[in-house]
């Protein structure tokens, strides 16, 4: 049997074209980073498209020869490389009339929550999406897991992570909220379940364990997984510093980052995350493990707790080079003069050392500013390590006695190119 899988390079995407292929399926994923497919699978075929942009005539040849498509693909909120509705809706909605008239069976992989009257987009979009599928009369099967937990981070699950690794202080982030979570591996076993027909057609299902718990809570319990020491301290955090924390986040989500601080992450947090495992039991479903369950299945090895400390400082790196290379430009262009006269005293014609400093300044500002950008993070970096050798080698030509300045200009860019190539090290967020 084929199955293609929609967004199969995400996190749960991930999981269900490795559980499908495991199960004798022959799995295609799509989406639209090549890099981040073969990053995932390069042993998969795949097929690179946007999925919001593809039409139904196209979807139609796409989906031709499948058994079974696996809808994992979504977004948290609108923003720089996200539209809710064009990827919620309308890819859906397309999809179902390319397969109008077939046996091919669609998983659809929801929400737990949904609802038309949510209170956050996210939800409502996905209910839109839910309900075109069930009034599309194909073959279907509807899963609506709770947080997911497994071996890879990205989003809640990230933050989730990082919140566990910061040292000696315990943020007690939103105590009223109750969450219930889902293993990754009894997710995409889910998804095996339902391609293979063992589902009913028509069922909608939430994936959830039994039990839930505070945030704080499960929190802590990551904490102990990862192999950190209870809190020394336990800190209140004011809802005025998280809604702040949101507002910034949804700002720079116009910039392509996709932060999970951003409103409708703590918007879903603070209502809660919940399901029925009930509806998933009847259909033929099994249980779906605790958190405890899933933790013990999960090994913390070093890299989870680098991962954990790094995903709290990343921001700080790309913040700490945007600020360095772009007030270097700025005061470049304040102070013009005494930066062009620190070449002409060394014997620099006047027009070199005008065009030089100008240049430098420029370029300085640019760079810092693009780093801001998660489309231009990565070029931004590479220009920053480029520009940085470009200073040395041609300062070191022209006034190498500076190496010599007590205050150690030159010096100081070393430690500036290795700052770059940690965040370019970090840069991927698949």
């Amino acid at each position: 049997m084929k199955a293609v899988v929609l967004g199969g390079y995400g996190l749960i995407g991930s999981a269900v074209m490795r559980a499908l292929a495991g199960a004798g399926f022959a799995v295609t994923g799509m989406g639209r980073s090549a890099a981040a497919a073969r990053r995932m699978g390069p042993g998969f075929d795949w097929i690179i498209r946007d999925i919001p942009s593809v039409d139904t005539p196209e979807w139609r040849d796409l989906l031709r020869d499948a058994d079974v498509v696996v809808n994992a693909a979504g977004a948290l909120q609108d923003g720089g490389r996200d539209d809710l509705s064009a990827i919620h809706e309308v890819a859906v909605k397309r999809i179902t009339a390319a397969l109008e008239g077939s046996a091919t069976r669609v998983v659809q992989i929801s929400a737990a929550g949904v609802s038309a009257h949510a209170s956050t987009e996210f939800f409502r979009s996905k209910a839109r999406g839910d309900a075109i599928l069930q009034g599309s009369g194909l073959d279907h099967v509807i899963l609506r897991p709770v947080l997911v937990i497994g071996p890879a981070a990205y989003g809640g699950t990230a933050l989730l992570r990082a919140a566990a690794a910061i040292p000696f202080v315990g943020l007690q982030i939103l105590p009223g909220a109750q969450v219930q979570t889902v293993a990754l591996d009894d997710l995409a076993r889910a998804v095996v379940l339902a391609a293979q027909g063992a589902i009913p057609s028509g069922t909608v299902a939430d994936l959830t364990e039994d039990d839930s718990r505070s945030f704080p809570e499960l929190v802590q319990t990551v904490r102990r997984w990862q192999g950190g020491s209870d809190p020394k301290l336990r800190l209140p955090l004011p809802g005025v510093l998280l809604k702040a924390s949101s507002a910034v986040a949804d700002l720079l989500g116009h910039l392509g980052w996709r932060s999970p601080l951003r409103s409708t992450a703590i918007r879903a947090l603070s209502d809660g995350i919940a399901g029925d495992p009930g509806a998933w039991q009847a259909a033929g479903g099994f249980r779906c493990r605790s958190l405890d369950e899933t933790l013990a299945a999960l090994p913390a090895t070093v890299q989870e707790r680098w991962f954990a400390r790094m995903f709290l400082l990343f921001p700080l790196l790309v913040l700490l080079l945007a600020l360095f290379w772009s007030l270097s430009g700025a005061i470049g262009l304040i102070r013009f003069d005494a930066a062009v006269a620190v070449l002409t005293e060394r014997g620099v014609a006047t027009g070199l050392a005008q065009g030089a400093v100008a240049l430098g300044a420029l370029a300085d500002l640019l760079l810092g500013l693009a780093v801001l950008s998660r489309r231009w993070l990565r070029p931004g970096l590479i220009g920053m390590i480029t520009v940085s050798l470009g200073y040395l080698i041609f300062g070191t030509v022209l006034t190498p006695d500076i190496w010599a300045d007590p205050l150690g200009p030159f010096v100081k860019v070393l430690p500036g190119i290795g700052l770059a190539l940690v965040v370019l090290g970090l840069a991927d967020d698949r």
